[in-house]
């Protein structure tokens, strides 16, 4: 009997150390086949139209979003649904940590009074993953700026300002739904973090709070006309 329990004990220990084996492997599969800076080598430049003429990025790619001073830093793509760049990166190819992308009910050219973007939450700030320091006040106030370039030879640039951060269900129509009518006063009400309001057309920039949940940490930025 007492060999047969430690043979179970022994059983058991095996199958945790896989399991932890696997979500190590798991974790560094996702991490190494992120976007990494190699793919700045393909970011648009105003001065040369004719610059990403070569580039691999599909022609889903709508824009070039960056935030100064962080990690985000990626071509924005936009597909027929929102599930189609959840796992295909921006040349096109299967990849677990997917893509930045616009709603793909939203205009391309980021014309909506509200627009909304979306990226996975990555490790070590890569993708999103870099949107929870927006929740401290101070950290937003410091990377407040950016730059939108919209279109594949960024045809038009506009400077962003982030102005607010919060935490929001993932079911929250007004955010989610796109009810641009509505979300200036839901910013004002449920920001955790607000720094100005005016009437400037707005990009909220989405990613999951953690694996597990169904809580998303949502950040607000301004497009200068």
């Amino acid at each position: 009997m007492n060999e047969l329990y430690s043979r179970l004990v022994i059983l058991v220990f095996l199958i945790v150390m896989l399991i932890g084996a696997w979500q190590m492997y798991d974790n560094y599969y996702i991490f190494y086949h992120s976007l990494d800076e190699s793919i700045l080598k393909y970011k648009p430049d105003p001065s040369d139209p004719t610059a990403a003429e070569n580039s691999p990025i599909t022609d889903d790619m709508v824009a070039w979003l960056t935030i100064d001073g962080t990690d985000i830093d990626y071509p924005v793509m936009q597909g027929e649904n929102n599930t189609r760049y959840l796992n295909t990166d921006p040349f096109g190819e299967y990849s677990l940590s997917g893509s930045i992308f616009l709603d793909s009910r939203c205009s391309p050219d980021f014309s909506d009074e509200y627009s909304v973007i979306y990226g996975h939450h990555m490790d070590y700030g890569k993708m999103f993953g870099a949107l929870d320091d927006f929740l401290n006040g101070d950290y937003l106030k410091e990377h407040s700026t950016g730059t939108l370039m919209v279109g594949r030879n960024a045809g038009k640039v506009y400077d962003i300002e982030v102005f607010a951060s919060a935490r929001v269900s993932a079911r929250e129509k007004i955010v989610f739904d796109l009810q641009g009518d509505k979300i200036r006063q839901f910013i004002h009400d449920n920001a955790g973090v607000i720094t100005n309001e005016r009437g400037s057309r707005i990009i909220a920039l989405s990613t999951c709070a953690d694996a597990d949940s169904v809580t998303r940490i949502v950040v607000f930025c301004y497009i200068d006309q």
